[in-house]
């Protein structure tokens, strides 16, 4: 199991916002944080609070990412050429874990990292097992044959909830998704407004 896995809607209330978009947030009843203290009043952030905030939220949306990877993520994208913010959002979303998500083969991003991890998938016909492993534009991510038949699998593919974003192209008949190209942040569909740049911001002080 993961981590976080009992505990993910926490990141929700600590945040106010339904950031997967599910319907058994609890933000959809109540929108204070946890815990006794939450209803009280906020006061308002400092841009540093800002920052944290959208790093936060970012962070936790990709299953709750550990600090240190998520930084190197960071790294990476700033080396890049090109518009920071759009490379972190870029190689987020070429994660293995983030793609089987996308592909609706899991019904969480927390399942999506377990998915993975329980070795239930294979690209480009290898088995792979490590949920940050990053996916290049035509790999080929396949539902090992033996996990198809898994309950939750047949029962993500029904979810309506969410749709299959055009950057990937996926045939639920066979449980076969193609990594078509790296999204922009405006081709990812976040539920809630993501802001990379202060995310940029944050680790740039």
């Amino acid at each position: 199991m993961t981590k976080r896995t009992s505990a993910k809607y926490k990141i929700d209330r600590r945040m106010g916002e339904n950031i997967w978009g599910r319907p058994k947030s609890p933000v959809n009843r109540r929108q204070y944080g946890p815990g006794q203290h939450g209803q009280r009043r906020k006061g308002k952030l400092s841009d540093f609070g800002v920052q944290l905030r959208a790093k936060q939220k970012l962070k936790g949306y990709y299953g709750d990412v550990r600090e240190k990877q998520f930084r190197k993520v960071y790294e990476e994208a700033a080396r890049r050429k090109g518009d920071t913010s759009e490379n972190l959002i870029g190689l987020l979303e070429s994660r293995l874990d983030a793609i089987v998500y996308r592909a609706k083969f899991v019904p969480t991003v927390f399942a999506a990292r377990q998915f993975v991890n329980h070795g239930h998938v294979n690209v480009n016909g290898v088995r792979t097992n490590v949920q940050s492993y990053r996916c290049k534009p035509g790999d080929v991510i396949e539902v090992r044959e033996k996990s198809k038949q898994l309950t939750s699998v047949l029962e993500s593919v029904g979810l309506a909830e969410r749709d299959v974003p055009d950057y990937i192209e996926v045939d639920h008949n066979k449980m076969v998704a193609t990594y078509q190209r790296v999204p922009a942040l405006h081709d990812v569909p976040y539920p809630v407004q993501m802001e990379p740049n202060l995310v940029v911001e944050f680790y740039s002080r």
